[in-house]
């Protein structure tokens, strides 16, 4: 695919047409707002993608999170239930610890303090699990990571602390929920209305005809299908 992207708008319109984008190359060549992006916008002091992440997601239709081998991207609304349904196999949180199927207690206690705040910025959550300062415990970003990866937990935002002067200053905190609280009735009714194969199909489908000289076998790689048969 030929496009370029000079603005938030220019990413936005992408996942809208694609339905999936992650923010770095991959398996699949042109599949990536790095490979899209002209250098000097890519390693710039001003404005770039990495600042447009929040201007994109409060334009809606899309989430955020580390779903690309534990690496970021964005999914449009459209397509994300098919998404989760496969990164879930047909599972949500609290079935997959009924059914027996592994849950980690430090996921868990992360995810229930996701749902018990609604929404929260990465600095809080991580102060109210105990992941904050040189006591705290390591691990979080790994752990956020999975629960992002099997889509149990999203990027709905990215805010900026403020210094003095009232201006912002740093990295943009990710704001984490989960999808069910961020995209409501239209996701939760949606999810699971195929089965995870029927999921994967259609997005397989829907890649391989944005990137029809791309194998099969390397968009599965990036949507996470694990079954070597796929040719």
């Amino acid at each position: 695919m030929n496009w370029v992207i000079r603005s938030a708008e220019d990413i936005y319109n992408a996942v809208q047409d694609i339905g999936f984008l992650p923010f770095f190359a991959n398996e699949v060549e042109g599949f990536s707002i790095e490979e899209h992006t002209p250098v000097e916008i890519w390693f710039t002091k001003q404005e770039g993608p990495w600042e447009w992440k929040g201007p994109v997601l409060r334009m809606g239709n899309c989430v955020y999170g580390k779903f690309f081998n534990g690496k970021a991207g964005f999914i449009s609304t459209k397509w994300f239930p098919d998404f989760a349904n496969f990164r879930r196999d047909g599972y949500d949180f609290d079935s997959r610890e009924d059914d027996g199927l592994k849950v980690e207690m430090v996921d868990k206690n992360i995810y229930e303090e996701l749902i018990k705040q609604k929404s929260v910025i990465s600095k809080v959550i991580r102060q109210r699990t105990g992941y904050w300062g040189k006591e705290g415990k390591g691990g979080f970003d790994t752990i956020m990571t999975r629960l992002q990866m099997q889509t149990y937990a999203i990027t709905c935002d990215f805010e900026y602390e403020t210094g003095k002067n009232g201006e912002p200053y740093g990295w943009g905190l990710a704001r984490y929920t989960t999808p069910e609280l961020y995209l409501g009735k239209s996701f939760r009714t949606k999810v699971y209305k195929r089965t995870p194969e029927e999921s994967f199909d259609r997005m397989l489908k829907q890649l391989k005809k944005k990137f029809p000289d791309a194998k099969p076998v390397k968009i599965g790689k990036i949507l996470g299908y694990k079954n070597k048969k796929i040719i």
